[in-house]
């Protein structure tokens, strides 16, 4: 692990194209500016632990999902209450 000591207003460099910047410092906390191009992901470390658990765990289906799909509905009029080829939108951070 690189450690660097910097005061607030200086920055480091990450490769060519990000930016971390000693936005304020009060007791204990620091906080940053990260400049980094849209196409790099930036999160807290817990929020990427989060993101990374909720990728490798295996999709839950919601209740009812697996019947209407093996079994023909009993009334014709009946219609599923969901959007077929609908996908799901990318999780929040």
């Amino acid at each position: 692990m690189l450690v660097l000591s910097r005061q607030r207003d200086e920055s480091i460099m990450i490769g060519d194209n990000i930016e971390i910047t000693i936005v304020d410092i009060r007791g204990d906390k620091v906080r940053l500016g990260i400049n980094a191009p849209n196409t790099v992901p930036v999160h807290r470390k817990e929020v990427y632990q989060a993101i990374q658990r909720e990728r490798s765990s295996p999709p839950k289906a919601a209740a009812g999902t697996v019947a209407e799909h093996t079994a023909p509905a009993a009334n014709a009029e009946t219609k599923p209450n969901h959007t077929p080829n609908a996908t799901m939108p990318a999780p929040a951070d």
